[in-house]
């Protein structure tokens, strides 16, 4: 499968890592912003991060550098959406990588009205478009249909009666292609959702570490962390699993799920901590959470910071793998016992 037929989970991948790489370049060569000017601007996905992070309507194709600069200076007052200045463009690739497969699949399959089964099979990134076309939103209950499909991969079998299911429900059919384009918008959002989870805010960590010179491993990079309870990864830990010193943990939240991943969060603090007595913990959080989580978070994690605050989390870190011990602020005493040993 050629890079431009990746399933829309590759590509948006693809797309926030660049869109990040630009944010932090942007941001270096300018002092956080603070330096901005139209030189910085010359791009047109510059001009984007720009443009969507004070929530500007101006287009950052046919904008010029001079013009996107004064909408700048013109909202400095409100505060800079990262995440939108990164995803927009990112959803602006999907949505035209989409609309460019709804083209291909249409000329293709001579305007809806022949489905082979070889050219499914041969094009299983299109599953999104399959599913919208007869009307499975849900891959769980397309599966049951037809069997184990991805957008990786499709079986003879299941392209024999994913075909057959086109050629029953679409051929000889109108086609409202505003109406498929849309339906497939959640599937969109709930990707860029979970890269900017997974993505996103641990990348911005990184940089702000690496800025600082403070050695770290990520969750991918590290072996667990020991525990009271469990043996567990964090998303980073100072500066190594063998030797550890400090852990952070990033998470991003909604009011309503905020009190389940409070929870989480502490116990994995109070389980390493109470193994490793003066291991620093650090929360690096994002979106709603409601103050009472954030409150009891932090009765249990030495600092609770907000993504903004990136540089001042390296800079606390540092200085307490540097013998700054008056950063650590919560000792726990946490172990179980044998009663045999009463």
């Amino acid at each position: 499968m050629s890079a431009e037929n990746n399933s829309l989970y590759e590509l948006a991948t693809e797309a926030i890592a660049n869109y990040i790489e630009i944010y932090l370049e942007l941001s270096r060569q300018t002092s956080g912003f603070n330096l901005l000017q139209p030189l910085n601007l010359e791009g047109v996905e510059e001009k984007t991060v720009i443009l969507r992070g004070i929530n500007s309507l101006l287009d950052p194709i046919s904008a010029t550098a001079e013009e996107v600069f004064a909408e700048w200076q013109r909202v400095q007052a409100l505060p800079f959406d990262t995440e939108k200045a990164i995803t927009d463009g990112v959803y602006l690739k999907l949505r035209n990588t989409v609309e460019t497969w709804l083209n291909d699949l249409e000329k293709d399959t001579n305007q809806f009205s022949d489905f082979q089964p070889e050219y499914i099979q041969s094009h299983p990134y299109m599953l999104p478009l399959f599913q919208r076309l007869i009307g499975v939103s849900s891959k769980a209950a397309l599966k049951k249909q037809i069997g184990n499909v991805c957008d990786r991969t499709i079986s003879k079998p299941a392209s024999r009666k994913l075909a057959q299911m086109l050629d029953e429900k679409v051929a000889n059919k109108t086609i409202d292609r505003g109406q498929i384009l849309q339906s497939v918008e959640p599937t969109l959002e709930g990707i860029v959702r979970d890269l900017v989870g997974r993505v996103f805010l641990e990348s911005l960590v990184a940089n702000a570490l690496d800025s600082a010179g403070v050695p770290y491993k990520s969750e991918s990079e590290s072996q667990p962390i020991d525990g009271v309870i469990y043996n567990f990864r964090a998303d980073f830990v100072i500066p190594d699993d063998r030797s550890p010193q400090a852990f952070i943990e990033v998470r991003k939240s909604s009011s309503r799920h905020a009190s389940l991943y409070a929870k989480d969060k502490m116990f994995s603090a109070i389980n390493w901590k109470g193994k490793n007595k003066e291991l620093l913990a650090v929360l690096v959080v994002d979106g709603d959470w409601t103050s009472q989580t954030l409150k009891a978070m932090a009765r249990v994690f030495d600092y609770v910071l907000p993504i903004a605050k990136a540089t001042e989390v390296a800079e606390i870190i540092a200085a307490y793998i540097n013998g700054d011990k008056s950063k650590l602020k919560w000792l726990i005493d946490f172990s179980i016992k044998s009663s045999d040993d009463l």
